[in-house]
């Protein structure tokens, strides 16, 4: 039996889904050890395709400081030792972990447990659980890594089965994650009437904290566009788009790669290592992305570098960067 963990973030939830689908078209039904905090429950708890799912009391370290750190370490091994209870029951053999603290548990009681640790590594620059575990993980996948088995990232079917041909600028979605980013916002309400005026559509994920505010905002000035907080139909809104403004998380750089959506990365400055601007530095450098720092945002100058664009190469290349099948080839790596 394979379990499955890792979590917190949609970033690290999206892979779990994608190595989950791959191994239900195996026959194989894995088991899921995440967390009660972070989104985990939200994405999973009603899933199909896992044989058993467990959410334990982990949470993040690296934030927090004194007891508060000393308190989420204790728990993290406290919550290792019902790991390997769960291991023995389920007859686990090999972990995948993807990284992210709800992995903690899982990732550290293979160690004491004889079970095979397989870790996949979203980010250019290595998360601090990854540099601890790597040692003594069985293989090690990374996108970003020329020795890794598999560099293909593990994306979701769905997003090479949405592809479409971009030839012109019709739609511009702003990505901020389901948490937002004030930054992306800001630059949305910026571009917003000079986008309605040349008849380009808006498409908005706000995240929950502005949500209404910003609602708000287009409603006040008459202006078009689709606006959310969160959904679980994310795809078929960035499917629609031929132009993107996003944050640069693994998965969502990725998933647009997937599909061949030009964007404008513009990182989370407080990301951990830097890595959501190492992520786009590397299409940045093949100028297959535009990458812009929040200091450094400045609307009309944005707009006239989208303009100048040719939107239907970029994305042709794009589609280039990445194979359908990453998910199923780290899958049958380990089987």
């Amino acid at each position: 039996m394979i379990a499955l963990s890792g979590g917190g973030t949609g970033g690290h939830l999206s892979i779990i889904k994608a190595l989950k689908n791959a191994l239900n078209a195996k026959g194989i039904q894995p088991v899921y050890i995440g967390s009660n905090s972070g989104q985990d429950r939200d994405w999973f708890e009603d899933e199909d395709g896992f044989s058993k799912k467990f959410f334990l009391n982990s949470q993040g370290v690296v934030n927090k400081k004194g007891f508060k750190k000393i308190a989420s370490l204790a728990q993290i091994f406290k919550s290792a030792s019902t790991c390997r209870d769960i291991f023995k029951e389920h007859n686990i053999k090999s972990l995948i972990s993807v990284g992210g603290y709800s992995a903690a548990p899982a990732s550290f009681a293979t160690i004491a447990s004889r079970v095979n640790l397989y870790i996949h590594e979203q980010n250019a620059a290595m998360g601090r659980l990854n540099k601890i575990l790597k040692p003594f993980a069985k293989e090690f996948f990374s996108s970003y890594d020329d020795r890794s088995k598999v560099k293909d990232y593990p994306v979701d079917i769905s997003f090479f089965q949405n592809r479409k041909s971009i030839k012109e600028l019709k739609t511009i979605i702003f990505l901020g994650g389901s948490q937002g980013s004030r930054a992306i916002n800001l630059l949305a309400m910026e571009l917003a009437k000079e986008l309605n005026k040349r008849d380009i559509n808006i498409i908005h994920q706000t995240g929950k904290n502005e949500f209404e505010k910003i609602k708000t905002f287009y409603q006040q000035n008459n202006l078009k566009a689709d606006v959310f907080d969160f959904s679980s139909k994310l795809i078929e809104k960035i499917s629609k788009a031929d132009f993107a403004i996003s944050r640069s998380g693994a998965s969502t750089l990725w998933e647009l790669c997937a599909l061949g959506t030009p964007t404008l990365f513009i990182p989370y400055p407080y990301a951990a290592g830097d890595h959501q601007y190492y992520n786009a530095k590397n299409l940045a450098d093949k100028k297959l992305a535009l990458l812009r720092r929040e200091d450094e945002i400045e609307a009309k100058k944005i707009l006239k570098e989208i303009d100048k664009l040719n939107l239907e190469e970029i994305s042709s290349n794009l589609k280039k960067e990445i194979n359908p099948d990453g998910a199923m080839k780290i899958i049958e790596e380990i089987i």
